[in-house]
């Protein structure tokens, strides 16, 4: 069995959008180095300065270099058919495996990561980066952050783990352990602790900081699909890279995973949850009756001189409220705004008729008006009741303008009547008033207690 000891230095952190500015390959045969591969690449695309700081290559110094399609083949020759090794295998091979792809060609090989050996062979240590384990190792790195220095410093590294247990590299060559996706840093132990149940999860750098929070049904999923998937590559490599450890918060429900993440992001501003900023409020739904007597919707920019019913953050948020309305009230898509023909009862969101006038004005307005209700009871001081964690509690959450303001976790056994005064403070955000506003249809009018009439 033959090893490809492999280090890349690139243009960033995304395989799909990055070039690759420098390979190094090192084939060894189970007791040493028998190869030695070098090359600067010109990634045709430039280099940002921040990159030349870490490496030291610019762009003068590759302007001239083969691109990869010039180096494909002799890498090929040295790749194919030899186990892939290297620190963080996933971003040397991701990066790799994509520019064969642009070529032609297509990447299978066995990967072994050095990062995950040293954690079975070097167990306890607080950092498994390659600076930290040559430092303890006493490995001299001859140039830090140049593929070939790195790779030989990988190289010795994997030399010492080999031999003193050999069985390591059998035992991680195992095909279908069902974890190959987890970060390198990430104990496989851990995985298996996180629960399959609803809540809010936190992701963990080596100092044990917080650097995403996110909600889920089934945590123990949704961490998997983080790393496993093909969406957002360059937030899934960078989190891949930095996460050590997961924590979480159990909910009980989705909403209540819901309001717990958005207050969460707000108290601790995680580095890689800027998704969660919200945009002004540009859009309203409006009402009016035409001239036939029928209450009509419309979605548009909301301007200083019209009050809309209920505020947005834009147009394709508008429209999917909208249509949630339609669909629980049986309203009609052509009266709400949403078509311009007549509807058809074989078409999508079909009508009881107010489009074409055989429902009465009257009967199609009472609709209208627990739609509209339901809107300002959202607006009100409300008590929602909601499922806990288990069978013995109730979750209790009370909004105030539409925003949560209190909730809490009770034990059935100590509920007493006065409810709000059971319940913890929380510093009202904007993001709840969304949340609310998305989930009031869906919860049964008995869980809810309007508190306060405006």
């Amino acid at each position: 069995m033959e090893f490809a000891i492999v280090d890349i230095e690139t243009t960033g952190g995304a395989a799909k959008h990055g070039g690759i500015t420098e390979v190094a390959v090192l084939i060894h045969n189970g007791e040493s180095i028998i190869r030695e591969y070098q090359t600067l690449i010109n990634p045709e695309q430039a280099i940002p300065t921040y990159i030349t700081g870490l490496t030291g290559i610019d762009n003068f110094m590759v302007r001239h270099k083969p691109t990869f399609s010039a180096v494909h083949e002799e890498l090929w020759d040295l790749l194919n058919d030899r186990v892939f090794v290297a620190h963080n295998v996933s971003f040397d091979y991701g990066f790799l495996r994509e520019a064969f792809l642009k070529v032609g060609k297509e990447l299978k090989t066995p990967k072994l990561c050095t990062v995950k050996l040293s954690r079975k062979v070097y167990p306890g240590m607080t950092s498994y980066s390659l600076g930290r384990l040559c430092e303890s190792q006493k490995i001299q790195i001859e140039a830090r952050h140049r593929a070939m220095g790195d790779a030989k410093a990988t190289a010795i590294l994997f030399d010492r783990m080999i031999k003193s247990d050999y069985q390591i590299i059998n035992q991680s060559l195992k095909k279908n352990t069902g974890e190959s996706f987890l970060p390198p840093n990430f104990p496989h132990s851990k995985f298996k602790e996180i629960p399959t149940a609803c809540g809010v999860y936190y992701m963990l750098d080596e100092h044990g900081k917080v650097i995403y929070v996110g909600k889920a049904i089934n945590i123990r999923e949704r961490f998997k699909n983080h790393f496993s998937g093909q969406l957002l590559p360059n937030l899934k490599q960078k989190l891949k890279t930095e996460v050590f450890d997961l924590k979480w918060e159990l909910t009980g429900t989705e909403l209540m995973a819901l309001l717990f993440e958005t207050l969460e992001i707000k108290r601790l501003w995680p580095k890689y949850n800027s998704a969660s900023k919200l945009p002004k409020r540009l859009f309203g739904l409006f009402h009016y009756e035409d001239n036939s007597g029928y209450g009509r919707f419309q979605v548009s920019k909301i301007t200083k001189f019209f009050k809309p019913i209920e505020s947005f953050f834009s147009m394709d948020e508008a429209n999917a409220f909208l249509k949630t309305g339609i669909s629980t009230y049986g309203l009609c898509p052509k009266l709400c705004g949403l078509r311009k023909v007549n509807c058809d009862s074989e078409q999508e969101m079909s009508c009881n008729g107010g489009c074409d006038f055989t429902e009465k004005p009257q009967e199609y307005n009472n609709r209208v008006t627990d739609f509209m209700g339901k809107i300002k009871e959202s607006q009100k001081e409300i008590l929602i009741k909601l499922d806990g964690r288990n069978s013995n509690e109730t979750a209790y959450c009370m909004f105030e303008r539409g925003m949560l303001s209190r909730f809490a976790y009770l034990e059935n056994d100590q509920i007493t009547e006065d409810i709000p005064s059971q319940l913890e403070l929380v510093t009202q955000v904007p993001e709840t008033f969304y949340i609310l506003r998305q989930y009031i249809h869906q919860i049964n009018p008995e869980q809810i207690l309007v508190l306060e009439t405006n």
